[in-house]
Formats: C-alpha cells, sequence, structure tokens
C-alpha cells in the first residue's frame, strides 16, 4: 500500500540489516524522498531516536537534524515510513508516542489478542 501511495513520486525501501540504510536514510532527508524501512521487530535502531523525535534544529538559516554524528539537511518533503511483517507487534510506550501504528494485517486472532 505505502509503495503504491508513493509510486508518481519514488520511495527507497531500506531494511535494518543492509550495511547501509542509514546512508540511504540520509539522501532521503536531505532531497525530501520517501523511505519505507521494512521488516521492524518490536525494538528498533537507536540510530533512528532523532528521526523519530524530529528533533530538527536550525543551523545557517536551514532547518537540520543530527543523525549519529552528521548533520542533515532536512527537506520538508521528506516521508518516512516502517512496516512490519509481525501479526500484532507490541511496542513499548516510548516507541508508540513517537509514531503513528496503522494495523493493515487485521485478524479474528489478532483482535482477540487486544481485548
Amino acid at each position: 500500500w505505502v509503495k503504491n501511495m508513493e509510486k508518481e513520486t519514488g520511495i527507497d525501501v531500506i531494511k535494518l540489516t543492509e550495511k547501509d540504510y542509514l546512508r540511504t536514510l540520509a539522501n532521503g532527508i536531505r532531497f525530501g524522498r520517501a523511505v519505507l524501512l521494512e521488516n521492524i521487530g518490536e525494538s528498533l535502531d537507536a540510530a533512528l531516536e532523532p528521526l523519530l523525535q524530529k528533533q530538527t534544529f536550525k543551523q545557517g538559516g536551514s532547518e537540520v537534524i543530527k543523525m549519529g554524528d552528521d548533520i542533515i539537511p532536512y527537506h520538508p518533503d521528506f516521508r518516512f515510513y516502517m512496516t512490519t511483517k509481525m501479526r500484532n507487534p507490541h511496542y513499548q510506550p516510548e516507541v508508540s508516542v513517537k509514531v503513528s501504528l496503522l494495523n493493515f494485517f487485521v485478524t479474528l486472532d489478532g483482535l482477540e489478542d487486544q481485548l
């Protein structure tokens, strides 16, 4: 669904297992592209923390974000999506308050787990 939604503008697809996923993510932030992080688990890489909290600041008149040791220009058109293949993921409250969770894989078992 996300890939189809961003088909016209283009989307970069990355996974946490790729060694250069942070570079692809940084380029998406810099150039205002959509980035999809696929197959995440219930815990996230600490390097994503500034992005999830949108810890941007002004430097030299432009909005930037610090990821690791790099300061990256933050393009206003940047969009970040994360997906998981888990049926009913349980994220820590610290993660849940930083993101909008949408469950596109609703099953009877998943609904029963939520009761």
